[in-house]
């Protein structure tokens, strides 16, 4: 399957050559956008700037969050890494305070980002497949830190990401300068009671 093609219903898994030429357009354009400042994103705009019809980026995009999740996919796959990565850790704790000051490093660097691992639904199933990935990178470490004593039990991957999600907006409503005491917080929040 293409990467950040979901197929629909009576549809393949592979796109025709123009339409795959016309999404790498859109994308790109989206890019552009967002890069000149414009974080609107308007659908509309992007297909006259693309030179495609307004239903082409729909059937692409069909709403602005799907759009984002397709412009955020390259970010979720360096969080996956680092995730792994934060796994194969000697101290899973210290793995775990990396994982979070990186993730928590690209949410305030991209607020579009940030709205995709907050939200509660994924508009592609690639999307979902990589939140799959990274909840078991994440269930991997935090069962290595639990075996360690240095998280309490019943704690998830949900979790922790739901908590990041309110470090990342305490930190965004004007805590900046806080950022690394609100992570020791949220990281001393996990440990086990004394």
């Amino acid at each position: 399957m293409l990467e950040g093609v979901t197929p629909r219903a009576g549809q393949g898994t592979e796109l025709r050559a123009d339409a795959v030429r016309n999404r790498a357009r859109i994308l790109r354009i989206a890019r552009e956008q967002l890069a000149a400042g414009d974080t609107s994103l308007q659908l509309n705009a992007i297909a006259r700037l693309a030179g495609v019809g307004v239903g082409t980026v729909y059937r692409h995009f069909p709403n602005r969050h799907a759009l984002v999740e397709a412009l955020s996919a390259e970010r979720f796959r360096e969080l996956i890494a680092e995730a792994q990565a934060a796994v194969a850790a000697d101290d899973p704790r210290v793995g775990l305070h990396r994982l979070l000051r990186f993730a928590l490093d690209r949410m305030l660097d991209d607020p579009d980002f940030a709205a995709v691992l907050e939200s509660a639904a994924d508009a592609s199933a690639q999307t979902s497949d990589m939140r799959a990935e990274l909840d078991q990178a994440v269930t991997g470490l935090l069962d290595r830190a639990r075996l360690s004593g240095a998280i309490r039990d019943g704690v998830e991957a949900e979790d922790v990401r739901r908590l990041l999600c309110g470090v990342h907006h305490a930190v965004r409503s004007g805590g900046g300068a806080r950022r690394d005491l609100y992570l020791d917080v949220l990281l001393e929040g996990l440990r086990p009671p004394r």
